[in-house]
């Protein structure tokens, strides 16, 4: 396809991913192939047969590693949250070091996927953009066990299925943005690249939840419906392993770069719509 349609294709999104930290454990090759080499592939069809067009790579947080986990946070009744030394709610910017720490098989091949699609942009200067995504959603996201945790939890709780929350008492906190906010990061980029640039892409502050503040809050929409109460949850001591117990993505370097662009869809309005969207199949 890029040797047919060479100089002719604008933008290439590769969103394609084996997005599973359980599952990548147990296929280590199968994942770095499909994460690492296959975005390699896609650099080299790009720089080969289009190398003006722009190239966004959703990256993740998850290339951050553990090191979220070494930030000092204070535990409420339903949270963790972390406090600059200003007492401010504070959240994590692209400095946040990606090396010396444990990030889970996925987020090490994720890592190599990610410095690649800089170390072209840099050294052939391609239009290339990495998008460090937190939680990617929106009614039509397909969460699983295993990743997507809002879209599942929702999906849990309004077919009565039971959740399992892995460790942090289910005070762990991410945030989330809607697919149309992420793709129209993706837009404000392209009209405007910046070779190389790395950008923490995700709810941020706001339209950030724990798991058990989420489970509230679907709950206040179950009782509008006049629906029982779902408390069919059990907690687990044992987190995965690598994985966040708090993160909350800083939106201030891609503001800056495109001050056009802004949250639009709130947390609340989000849940609403997986919450409806999970209804609608039943």
């Amino acid at each position: 396809m890029f040797a047919h349609y060479g100089d002719d294709i604008e933008i290439i999104i590769h969103t394609a991913a084996q997005p599973s930290h359980d599952w990548a454990a147990k296929e280590p090759l199968t994942d770095f192939s499909v994460n690492a080499t296959g975005t390699v592939n896609l650099l080299e069809a790009t720089r080969l047969n289009c190398p003006k067009a722009t190239f966004i790579f959703t990256s993740t947080n998850k290339v951050y590693g553990d090191q979220p986990n070494n930030l000092i946070l204070a535990e409420s009744d339903w949270r963790y949250e972390y406090l600059d030394p200003g007492f401010n709610p504070g959240s994590v910017d692209e400095t946040m070091s990606i090396d010396q720490c444990k990030h889970s098989v996925f987020g090490a091949s994720k890592v190599a996927a990610d410095i690649m699609c800089q170390e072209y942009a840099r050294y052939w200067n391609m239009n290339i953009g990495i998008f460090r995504g937190g939680c990617l959603t929106g009614p039509d996201h397909a969460g699983a066990e295993l990743h997507g945790f809002l879209s599942y939890l929702i999906k849990c709780m309004v077919t009565g299925k039971p959740y399992t929350i892995f460790g942090y008492k289910g005070k762990q906190v991410r945030d989330n943005i809607h697919s149309w906010d992420l793709v129209n990061m993706f837009w404000h980029f392209h009209k405007n690249p910046k070779p190389g640039e790395v950008y923490n892409a995700g709810g941020g502050r706001g339209n950030d939840t724990s798991i058990l503040e989420a489970i509230y809050k679907v709950n206040e929409l179950q009782r509008t419906d006049n629906l029982d109460i779902w408390k069919n949850f059990t907690v687990s001591e044992e987190a995965r392993s690598g994985d966040h117990q708090w993160y909350i993505s800083d939106l201030s370097k891609f503001k800056k770069d495109y001050p056009k662009w802004d949250i639009t869809i709130s947390l609340d309005e989000i849940i609403k719509q997986i919450y409806n969207a999970e209804k609608a199949k039943i």
